[in-house]
């Protein structure tokens, strides 16, 4: 893993394709063609879904890997960003994640199919709704009846910090119980994916020293659903976030703050090391 290509990606997404929200067209439409490339030259076949907004197309970036059928892995991230906004960990960090895990299951093909998807439309104003990207995705496999093993979205994976009560929570029950300082990636699921979740963490912790938590909590919790893991729960598919846990730890989250000069891309690195042996556990 090679810290200096996850900042190519961000810097290319967040300064290049600046705006890519949903009115900044051109951007999407550039980011959305620098995924495919990277997808494809990581080993990846590649599709896409296109479906249409308010009369404009979008569409998500598909790559595959492994077996062309049978149960599958998905991991996804959004690729635009809110607003005019640079969003570099919001979300191109999830996205160069994704690029980067392309060329590790390229390299070592899964024995399970892996599809990675690079979402759009994740923002407002279609955040929570079934415009976007990941929505589409998850009701197209629901509709087609597809087996789906597991859904893992990223989520803002870039930010970590080691100053102390620089990590806040939800609620006040739960603050004694986690680290008060961003220095860690979570995995977050629902109650009942804690399977799911403890899997994970098991085998990420495994992969890197980069410190793992994982959380499980109920849907209501503010932030728990807060990604493109929501649209697959709602259709009945197991789902968690990995995230660095954006606006309880990022304070530059939805700012013109929010730039590639402020990642870590050394731990980012350790993010990806550790999905892909998560991704490797799963499809045993």
């Amino acid at each position: 893993m090679v810290p200096a290509r996850l900042e190519q990606h961000v810097r290319y997404l967040a300064e290049d394709c600046a705006p890519r929200h949903w009115q900044g067209r051109e951007g999407l439409e550039r980011a959305s063609v620098y995924i495919e490339k990277e997808l494809r030259a990581g080993g990846g076949r590649i599709s896409e879904q296109v479906f249409e907004v308010r009369r404009k197309p979008y569409r998500n970036v598909i790559a595959s890997f492994g077996p062309e059928s049978g149960p599958r892995i998905i991991v996804g991230a959004h690729y635009d960003a809110c607003e005019p906004l640079p969003g570099a960990d919001d979300n191109a960090s999830g996205v160069a994640g994704l690029l980067e895990l392309g060329r590790l299951l390229g390299a070592h093909p899964p024995v399970m199919r892996v599809e990675l998807v690079a979402y759009t439309l994740e923002e407002p104003p279609f955040f929570r709704s079934g415009n976007m990207g990941s929505a589409r995705h998850a009701q197209a496999l629901k509709v087609k009846g597809e087996a789906v093993r597991a859904m893992i979205a990223l989520e803002m994976i870039g930010r970590f910090t080691e100053a102390p009560r620089s990590q806040a929570y939800p609620s006040v029950l739960i603050s004694p119980l986690y680290p008060d300082r961003g220095n860690f990636i979570a995995v977050v699921g629902r109650l009942n994916d804690i399977g799911l979740t403890r899997s994970m963490k098991g085998a990420m912790r495994g992969a890197t020293s980069l410190p793992v938590v994982s959380i499980n909590a109920p849907r209501w919790i503010p932030g728990l659903d807060f990604s493109d893991h929501h649209p697959y729960w709602e259709e009945g598919f197991p789902a968690v976030m990995v995230t660095d846990t954006a606006f309880y730890r990022n304070t530059d989250y939805h700012t013109p703050q929010d730039t590639p000069d402020r990642l870590d891309y050394l731990r980012m690195a350790q993010v990806v090391q550790g999905v892909h042996a998560a991704v490797e556990r799963l499809a045993r």
